[in-house]
């Protein structure tokens, strides 16, 4: 062990690893486990640390079993190297597992005998995401899994949109439990005027996943159209939702706080700060069960991506057919027909050729 109260364990397997978190439990006066999860934290190595840190304030809530899983490259032999976190700062059981090689291929094989017996499996990617979480090996594994379009490195615009599409029960995204406060203050709202929506605008920065995913939200709750524009942000500054009897809104320019506007009442600020990532984190934690409102909306926003396809489509000009050379007219320089014809009238023969 290390003076930072770390256990490094070279060329290791499940396990060796799962022996040393519990010589670390021992260590630390704690025979008993107390633990209510295993959340396992598929990240790259350079965005690791940061990852664990966000995941130790959420096991502060949610006392867990923390296992970042980086996965290297896949050439060479294999090669399990884990690092055991313990001492200070540590929140239940901690372990970076790095993982290069062959088992690469099959990083499961390694994280499934070090999850906690009986209890619930939570898999989180921060960054990037597979394209189907719930078909992914380490996916598979869990009752929940969390993604982070907003956060994806790579097709970030496409991000959210490639996890709606492969929406399985148990997916969930970071960009709608931002969504929480924005959601409790328009359902508020809604209940002091009793009236139809007849109308959704929407202003965020140009990539918002969670713009994205309210539009798609209200227009299937309300049942009415909407107008997404673009701002400066941060993030959503203004929804409005028109009424016979005025509009409703909540206008947030600068990320912390907000203006409510309720027809026949004058505005007022709320509090609607946006939250980091432990915050999160520990909001989805609470709720293991399949979230039937956020499956309704991605369902709709991927229908509503569908239906905007097919209209640019259908707005796009024929293609023209290919125009097709014009024959040359017989009898001009160059045309092989016409120098035979004028050839064989000249000599008398036969014009159509040797046989």
């Amino acid at each position: 062990m290390t003076a930072s109260g770390t256990i490094v364990l070279e060329e290791t397997d499940a396990a060796g690893i799962a022996s040393a978190l519990l010589d670390a439990r021992r260590d630390a006066g704690s025979p008993a486990m107390g633990m209510v999860m295993t959340l396992v934290i598929v990240v790259p190595d350079e965005d690791a640390e940061e990852a664990l840190a966000a995941a130790r304030e959420a096991a502060r809530e949610h006392p867990s079993r923390l296992l970042a899983v980086v996965i290297g490259s896949g050439r060479g032999a294999s090669a399990i190297r884990a690092e055991i976190r313990t001492g200070a700062g540590a929140v239940g059981e901690m372990a970076l597992i790095r993982l290069s090689g062959e088992v690469t291929r099959h990083p499961e094989s390694v994280v499934l005998p070090l999850l906690l017996p009986d209890s619930p499996v939570v898999v989180w990617w921060p960054t990037d995401a597979p394209d189907d979480p719930a078909g992914d090996p380490l996916g598979a594994l869990a009752s929940r899994r969390i993604t982070d379009a907003a956060q994806a490195r790579s097709r970030r615009t496409q991000a959210l949109l490639v996890q709606c599409a492969s929406y399985a029960e148990g997916n969930t995204d970071l960009a709608w439990t931002r969504l929480t406060p924005w959601r409790a203050l328009l359902a508020a709202a809604m209940d002091q005027v009793d009236v139809r929506v007849s109308g959704i605008s929407i202003s965020a920065e140009r990539v918002s996943p969670s713009a994205d995913l309210l539009g798609a939200g209200l227009a299937d709750r309300l049942r009415a159209p909407l107008e997404r524009h673009r701002s400066q942000g941060p993030g959503i500054t203004d929804v409005t939702l028109t009424t016979r009897r005025g509009d409703i809104s909540v206008t947030r320019p600068d990320g912390r706080l907000a203006t409510l506007s309720v027809p026949g009442a004058p505005d007022r600020p709320v509090a609607l700060r946006r939250r980091d990532i432990p915050e999160l984190l520990a909001e989805e934690l609470r709720r293991l069960d399949p979230d039937d409102i956020y499956a309704a909306t991605v369902k709709r926003l991927t229908r509503m991506n569908a239906e905007e396809g097919s209209a640019a489509d259908a707005g796009k000009p024929a293609k023209k057919p290919d125009k097709k050379p014009a024959s040359k007219p017989a009898g001009k320089p160059g045309d092989t027909a016409a120098r035979r014809r004028s050839a064989g009238e000249q000599s008398g023969g036969n014009t159509e050729g040797p046989s």
